[in-house]
């Protein structure tokens, strides 16, 4: 089930509860029914792999058989009996009571294992206590919670798929419900992408250490970016069980959700330590509360990540001698960031790095702030600020950065990157690309001046402006001003001064400024050829620049074909994106007019959401995958109700479409052409319709520009005796004959291209499941690559295009023009016939156009 599925489903089944409980509440209900899903099927697995249990054995699974249970607690770290199974509770069907879910959670409380409390202590209490919220009788509540159980049933939660589930469907949730919580959702959720990019950082900061790494949210959310820095991590590490996760969350129920995160990811409880408590009152234990003397132990971890609550109220009181705050200063009660700021710092290692999302306002602010910040940059603490794109987080559209620290640093400036102006917009907000974090990793990495996008500052230079770091004062990344020459106003003609702005193309091609432009005096040109585009696109220089970019790109297609398609087997998912981009930009990165960004961008769109997705379901299914067709299910409604029915098939790996437009060509035409038929009969009716008198088209057999079959053959016989009118009617009947037998066709070639498509499919050789493989995966990479060089050439068409435009015509031609529309106006004012007041106000009229 891909996102887009999933989150129809989530959506779908949040609308039929909005009755019984509040909008916002759902998202704790359906995320602690996935929970203890994924625990049922994981002890259900360990019993039947590690210890052979059948399906038979698994119901003599009691709580009563201390040797099992032990054994299941021992290894798994909880226990649940056969009837309190997630399955089990589906093949009850009209046995299962909403009774069952609340002994099963009380049962699970009490059988955790005593080393695994923290993981699983209370875990469920969220949901437990909110049943009750789902119906007013037992049989209500029963019916609730069966359909939510249903609904779960089809959720995907084995740990394979490319993206966070239960981080989805939370961010999915706090986005639809945002509004009705009345909560600012941005503030305990950090999106998917400024996550990746947090950690990315992370992860290039800690590529050598690869054991005994740890890293610590201390306001945690649902866990989500805590799990992606681990995942970024173990790319380098190449061992996710040397990563130890802490956790810190003061919402009891986002706590639980941290918790059911991180195990759902697979990571092991052993590895998990998460607490319930308020960062900034009561800092992490230094000790088990339970073993204080025997377990003193500091938190030093080597990466914390946080994106705390914006400018939060605190209360410093009685914090001067904390050891997190006393070298820096105290943030003041109204605002909390650098308190947060402060905390993170605290809790790295000497090595260590941490990375925390704040707002804008941090960089500048004075008072307390300013202290803090002027300490920070003297202690060399401040490694780089990145400033993010507005409205980017839900619920939130101020401006936001991320702020890198770390303990101790070999050098004393500071990275500025501005990243504001490079997002996509999404619905109504702004969203980062894959190839706007890379051009940030890649910029943090390299800490070189990048031209209206990162700069390297030294501390002498912050000293000087009273350690303000808004970044505007160090990165000037405004737009341009557009100016306006008053010679070219005037007299026509182009500005050298600024076709000289566009360098980077005549330096690409030295020989092209001289044969579009020639010159009308010292300082300004003309263009040669008004055909602008044919003259760039017939250069020399230009078509050399094309022919060599192709080249540069080929064989590209034989590699990606070896690579992932053949020996799909060995890809490695997590790395091979990185891999195949380093090729590409070895091949175009002598090419300052490609930019690789986009290159990337392209690499990316195919492989997040089609490569990597059907080489997760090869390498866990098989190659026999490819040959699996699947019911195609769609929601209709029936007696107003959805139902699920099958609508006709579709490929598990291979779409329909691309076989029938690979490998079905005639058939396809032979439906393409009925429809072109059946195109040209709608646009026929539309003719005839407009061929009536207003007086008809009022007619009941007209309705809404169409023809109302049951009246035309009324009206038939109410105007027999006008032929006109009759023969229109015959027409439009007996197109209408055409258009039922044509659709009819249409329908039983499209069920006959259905079947020889699944057929195909189902029979489809090695080879040929190959090739189209090819064809789903790389070809609409390589034809985006392939176009790069067109767009380049459009970039120049149209920055040459806008300065012409601007001095398309003079000042002297637009009076003409306005001076001949007066004239026009006058010479007809002289020919109105008017009484003695319009005379009056005509004459005046003509005073203004300059008429005698």
């Amino acid at each position: 089930m891909n996102k887009q599925q999933l989150a129809s489903k989530i959506w779908e089944s949040a609308n039929k509860m909005r009755s019984k409980i509040e909008a916002n509440e759902y998202k704790d209900y359906i995320l602690g029914f996935i929970f203890y899903k994924f625990l049922s099927n994981k002890e259900v697995q360990y019993l039947k792999n590690e210890l052979q249990y059948s399906d038979e054995d698994l119901k003599t699974v009691t709580e009563d058989d201390e040797q099992i249970r032990k054994n299941v607690q021992q290894n798994i770290g909880y226990f649940i009996e056969y009837n309190n199974l997630f399955s089990t509770w589906l093949s009850e069907k009209s046995d299962f009571s909403a009774d069952s879910v609340n002994v099963a959670l009380g049962a699970f409380s009490r059988l955790i294992n005593k080393a695994h409390k923290k993981v699983f202590a209370k875990i469920f209490d969220t949901l437990q206590t909110g049943l009750s919220k789902l119906g007013d009788s037992s049989a209500a509540r029963t019916k609730a919670i069966r359909d939510l159980l249903y609904l779960i049933n089809d959720i995907p939660m084995d740990g394979k798929q490319d993206y966070d589930v239960i981080g989805f469907i939370y961010e999915y949730l706090i986005e639809k419900f945002a509004a009705n919580a009345g909560k600012k959702a941005g503030e305990f959720y950090t999106p998917h992408e400024v996550s990746v990019l947090m950690s990315e950082i992370v992860a290039y900061h800690l590529r050598n250490k690869s054991t005994d790494i740890k890293i610590y949210d201390p306001t945690s959310g649902s866990g989500s970016l805590l799990i992606n820095i681990g995942k970024a991590v173990s790319k380098y590490s190449g061992d996710s069980d040397n990563i130890k996760y802490y956790a810190q969350e003061i919402k009891e129920n986002t706590y639980n959700l941290t918790r059911m995160n991180l195990v759902m990811r697979g990571i092991l409880p052993d590895n998990i330590e998460t607490r319930r408590g308020d960062t900034l009152e009561d800092d992490w234990p230094y000790f088990d509360e339970e073993d204080p003397l025997k377990t003193y132990e500091p938190l030093y971890v080597d990466a914390v990540v946080s994106n705390p609550p914006y400018s939060q109220a605190w209360d410093p009181s009685g914090k001067d001698t904390d050891p997190r705050y006393k070298t820096f200063g105290l943030a003041p009660k109204g605002k909390a960031d650098y308190a947060f700021l402060l905390h993170d710092l605290y809790h790295i290692n000497p090595s260590g790095i941490m990375n925390i999302v704040l707002p804008h306002g941090v960089l500048f602010r004075g008072g307390e702030e300013g202290e803090i910040r002027k300490n920070l940059i003297e202690k060399n603490n401040i490694d780089t600020i990145i400033g993010l794109p507005a409205n980017i987080f839900y619920g939130t559209g101020i401006p936001t950065i991320i702020m890198v620290l770390k303990q101790k640093r070999e050098n004393t400036d500071v990275l500025f990157i501005d990243a504001s102006k490079y997002y996509e917009k999404e619905g109504k907000s702004n969203k980062l690309r894959a190839s706007d974090i890379k051009r940030i990793v890649d910029a943090y990495v390299s800490r070189t001046d990048i031209h209206k996008y990162a700069k390297v500052v030294s501390r002498e230079q912050i000293r000087a402006n009273d350690y303000n770091l808004n970044i505007p004062r160090y990165i000037d990344s405004s737009e341009k001003n557009d100016c306006w020459d008053i010679y070219a106003q005037m007299f026509g003609g182009l500005p050298n001064f600024e076709l000289d702005e566009l360098n980077i193309y005549w330096k690409a091609f030295p020989s092209l400024r001289r044969s579009i432009f020639k010159e009308k005096n010292e300082a300004y040109s003309l263009l040669v050829n008004e055909n602008l585009r044919e003259s760039i696109l017939s250069h020399n220089e230009v078509m050399l620049f094309k022919n060599k970019y192709i080249d540069s790109l080929k064989g590209l297609d034989e590699y990606l074909r070896n690579e992932i398609v053949e020996n799909f087997n060995t890809v490695d998912i997590s790395k091979e994106e990185e891999k195949i981009f380093q090729i590409i930009n070895l091949r175009i990165k002598d090419n300052e007019l490609i930019d690789k960004y986009h290159a990337y961008q392209f690499l990316d769109d195919q492989w997040s959401k089609i490569i990597s997705g059907d080489l997760e379901i090869l390498q866990t299914e098989g190659f026999v995958s490819v040959r699996q067709v699947d019911p195609n299910m769609v929601v209709k409604k029936k007696d107003n109700k959805e139902i699920e029915i099958q609508d006709g098939w579709k490929g598990h790996v291979l779409p329909f479409e691309l076989v029938q437009n690979n490998c079905f060509q005639e058939d396809l035409n032979k439906i393409n052409a009925k429809e072109e038929y059946l195109a040209e009969i709608l646009s026929s009716y539309s003719e005839l319709i407009e061929s009536f008198d207003d007086e008809l088209k009022e007619k009941d057999f007209i309705s809404e520009d169409t023809f109302v079959w049951a009246e035309v053959k009324k009206a038939l016989k109410e105007y027999s005796d006008d032929a006109e009118i009759v023969n229109k009617l015959k027409k439009a009947s007996s197109l209408n004959a055409k258009e039922k037998n044509l659709k009819k066709e249409i329908k039983i070639l499209r069920t006959e291209l259905e079947i020889k498509t699944k057929k195909y499919i189902e029979e489809i050789s090695d080879t040929s499941a190959r090739d189209l493989l090819f064809m789903k995966w790389c070809s609409p990479l390589l034809t985006n690559l392939l176009s790069m060089s067109n767009h380049v050439i459009d970039g120049i068409v149209e920055e040459i295009q806008k300065v012409c435009s601007k001095y398309e015509n003079t000042f002297s031609e637009i009076n003409e023009g306005i001076l001949n529309i007066e004239s026009s106006l006058t010479n007809l004012t002289e020919s109105l016939v008017c009484n003695e007041f319009d005379l009056k106000g005509i004459e005046e009229f003509r005073k203004i156009l300059g008429a005698n």
